[in-house]
C-alpha cells in the first residue's frame, strides 16, 4: 500500500466516519421531535381530558348556586310577607283596644312616652359623664 492510498483510505474513513456522525445526529433531532411532538399530544389530551370532566363540575357547582339563590330570594320574600302579616295583626289590635279602652290607652301612651324621655334624659346624662 502505498502512502496515497493510505491516505486517501483515511480521507475515506474520515468522511464515513463525518456522515455517520452526520446521520447520527440528524437521527437524534427526529427521534427528539418526534418524541417531544408525542408529549405535547399526550399533554393536549390530559388537558382536553380534565376540560371534560370540570365542565360538568362547573355546571354542576353553577347550577347549585343558582338554585341556593332562589330558595334564599323565597326565603326573604315569605319571612317578609310573614313579618308585614304580623305588624299588621299587632296594628290591628291595637287599633281595637284602643278603641274598646281610649281612657287607659291615654294613660299607657302617656307612660310609655315618659319612659322614653326619662331613658334619653339619662341616657344623655351618662354620656357627658364621660
Amino acid at each position: 500500500m502505498s502512502l496515497s492510498n493510505a491516505t486517501h483510505n483515511l480521507t475515506d474513513n474520515a468522511r464515513n466516519l463525518a456522515d455517520n456522525v452526520l446521520q447520527s445526529a440528524q437521527d437524534a433531532v427526529l427521534a427528539t421531535r418526534a418524541a417531544a411532538d408525542q408529549s405535547l399530544d399526550q399533554a393536549e389530551d390530559t388537558v382536553r381530558a380534565l376540560r371534560r370532566r370540570a365542565d360538568p363540575a362547573i355546571d354542576d357547582l353553577a347550577a347549585r348556586a343558582q338554585d341556593l339563590a332562589a330558595r334564599s330570594i323565597d326565603y326573604c320574600a315569605d319571612t317578609s310577607a310573614r313579618a308585614r302579616r304580623q305588624i299588621q295583626h299587632a296594628a290591628d289590635a291595637t287599633g281595637r283596644y284602643v278603641a274598646a279602652q281610649p281612657g287607659r290607652s291615654l294613660v299607657i301612651a302617656a307612660a310609655s312616652g315618659a319612659a322614653v324621655a326619662t331613658l334619653a334624659l339619662w341616657l344623655s346624662r351618662r354620656r357627658r359623664a364621660y
